[in-house]
């Protein structure tokens, strides 16, 4: 037992001399309700217990013992059963039914979403036991999957009953709208009236949200919702769930309509439409039978009142008495004669009206029952033409749908309405879905955007984009896209789209992304930049050499341009231009020259000039007579080259 049980001062106490308190098992806005043991009949029941807060409050006190009266009116197998109801001190209480199992709300959060056979079977058990409410003038105002109770034997029952009222008792306080605004009527939301039509927009909600996972209004505030309720139509079912049969998609919204006027007049008429809904599709639901009492082993035997007796014990002496009669009696044996002959009669006038029943049966059967239903063919795949010439051979008339298909090639059938497989009287209306093919995309431009929204844009869009990229190095921030490839699915050329295009659903697509700019490896040495190069994927096919003032010898220059153009992507190959230093000069002549015209030509020509003369009075009267190294010889930029002049 957990901590929060064990500090309940409720568990384990026997209340009004009766129901020992045995666990919590619920708490709601007015009430918790625990299992106890009804020491008297010896028997688990549920205990619903007002809250202490509540209990000063007559309006409250009033409407927790209206649900006992509500609810024990009722004697159906799909209503919780209310045994007792009382006062303990200042505790207000309620004796109900206890049934093992799960609410409906339990199931979708498991599910979330119901499958058609196990919603239909809910929503058949939900409306017989609303419609004998609302057959005794009572308004539930709280129908919603908390109060829908799914017993672990498979007995499906609505309880809590606290909100009903008589039917005739159908305005709010005007000081609260009590009910849930999830599945709050919008007549409850504008004039503050309840009915049985109310019950029934409730259900439509719910049955909404079975079939599709969620409800169909959604909010941060509950009158965000309420306001919803009041203005909005639901939509249909399908719209979240394509498998939703048509006939259960207009069930929601026959139910869900904005006017009660227009709803089913009560559970009656809706359970009516429902039960022609289960015939059509061909589902029924799924009932769990409860084991009879006092040696009867079902409930149809109950009715039948057929029990099973024990033959008294003087019966036994009678039959072996009987036996011991003198066959030689003449008038016995007549009279037995006369009793087989008269059984034998009675046998064929039996068997004549049992053929006679049996003729009649089948007449009706194929006639108007049953067997005068034709199962709808399967047509998927084939022209409008061959699908209706298949209806036409079950008496079907066929009439044209259309809708976009990402599967089905244009002009095939994808369905039928009813679906292929359901029972439907002789030339009732089939619709023929047809396929247009793939709708038509508009994408917009997904240059300069990341990655990840253009593969979310193109996914919204039904198109499926490689897993692996084309790359390029671009002036681009890396994991940018700079480029969109539309492959067609129906074949033909590929579409650029980078910056906007109209495609297809269904259609394929490449992403170019960038790798960001391209490292430079001018003025590196030469292996580093090859290694350099291989490592973002480009590849060099050659190196040459050229004389360089600026770079080191043995460093890059410079590197080819890319083959063809364009963007550099991993795998090019490119090739390299490699330093050999600065390139030689030859050292020029002098003589003639004083020594100091001589210096000067010597820096001109890119040399670096030595003499001793430099800069005394005499290096413009000493002429030059030569050079050192020789005039004419190849030689370095900024070698060092000495002047010659006479008397050096």
């Amino acid at each position: 037992m957990s901590t929060s049980q064990q500090a309940d001062p409720l568990i384990g106490r026997l209340v009004d001399g009766r129901y020992r308190v045995r666990a919590r098992i619920a708490r709601g806005g007015m009430a918790t309700v625990y299992v106890a043991t009804d020491l008297r009949l010896e028997r688990r029941v549920a205990l619903k217990v007002m809250h202490g807060h509540l209990s000063d409050d007559a309006v409250f006190q009033s409407r927790f013992i209206q649900e006992a009266r509500a609810a024990a009116r009722l004697a159906d197998p799909n209503v919780v059963n209310v045994f007792d109801q009382g006062q303990d001190d200042d505790m207000a209480y309620l004796v109900m039914e206890y049934l093992p199992g799960i609410t409906l709300r339990d199931l979708l959060r498991e599910q979330r979403r119901l499958t058609i056979p196990q919603a239909i079977t809910i929503m058949d058990a939900v409306l017989s036991g609303l419609a004998a409410a609302h057959r005794a003038g009572i308004v539930h105002r709280d129908v919603k999957p908390e109060n829908v109770l799914l017993a672990e034997d498979g007995r499906i029952k609505i309880g809590d009953f606290g909100l009903a009222r008589a039917t005739t008792a159908n305005t709010a306080t005007g000081q609260m709208l009590l009910g849930t605004i999830a599945y709050l009527a919008p007549e409850l939301v504008t004039r503050g009236t309840a009915d049985a039509r109310s019950d029934i927009y409730a259900l439509g909600i719910m049955l909404y949200e079975m079939l599709t996972g969620e409800q169909p209004y959604k909010g941060e505030q509950p009158m965000q919702i309420a306001f919803q309720h009041a203005t909005d139509s639901v939509p249909r079912p399908s719209v979240k769930n394509p498998g939703i049969p048509e006939p259960l998609d207009e069930l929601v919204l026959w139910a869900t309509e904005r006017t009660p006027d227009d709803r089913p007049a009560d559970a009656d008429e809706m359970l009516h439409r429902l039960r022609e809904i289960e015939q059509q599709l061909g589902i029924a639901p799924q009932v769990q039978r409860t084991l009879a009492v006092a040696g009867v082993t079902s409930a149809d035997q109950l009715d039948s009142d057929e029990f099973t007796k024990v033959l008294p014990s003087n019966a036994m002496t009678t039959a072996v008495t009987s036996a011991a009669v003198d066959d030689a009696d003449n008038a016995t044996r007549l009279r037995r004669r006369t009793k087989s002959r008269a059984a034998k009669g009675a046998w064929l006038v039996a068997l004549v009206l049992v053929l006679a029943v049996l003729a009649g049966g089948t007449g009706w059967w194929f006639g108007s029952g049953p067997g005068s239903l034709v199962a709808i063919p399967a047509v998927e795949g084939k022209t409008f033409d061959q699908a209706r010439i298949a209806l036409a051979a079950q008496s079907l008339r066929a009439t044209q749908k259309s809708e976009y298909s990402l599967d089905v090639a244009a002009g095939r059938a994808i369905r039928t309405e009813p679906r292929a497989g359901s029972r439907v009287d002789k030339d009732a209306r089939v619709d023929v879905v047809m396929s247009l093919g793939p709708a038509v995309a508009t994408i917009p431009a997904l240059i300069a955007k990341s990655e990840s929204d253009a593969r979310g844009i193109l996914a919204t869009d039904h198109i499926e984009v490689d897993a692996k990229n084309t790359t390029f190095y671009t002036d681009y921030a890396a994991g940018t896209v700079v480029g969109t490839l539309i492959h067609p699915a129906g074949g033909g050329k590929d579409v650029e789209c980078g910056k906007g295009c109209t495609a297809h659903q269904g259609d394929s697509a490449t992403l170019w992304v960038s790798l960001g700019p391209l490292p430079s490896v001018v003025g590196k040495p030469a292996d580093d930049a090859v290694q350099t190069l291989k490592g973002l994927g480009i590849t060099v096919s050659d190196r040459t050499e050229a004389y360089s003032s600026d770079v080191a010898k043995g460093s890059v220059v410079s590197m080819g341009a890319r083959s063809g153009g364009g963007w550099w992507r991993p795998g090019d190959s490119t090739t390299l231009v490699v330093s050999k230093g600065p390139q030689p000069i030859a050292v020029p002549p002098v003589n003639g020259m004083t020594v100091h015209e001589a210096f000067t030509a010597l820096q001109k020509a890119g040399f670096t000039p030595l003499t001793s003369l430099e800069n005394s009075p005499f290096w413009d009267i000493f002429p030059a007579t030569g050079t050192d190294p020789a005039t004419g010889t190849l030689q370095l930029p900024g070698t060092k080259v000495k002047i010659l002049f006479a008397g050096s």
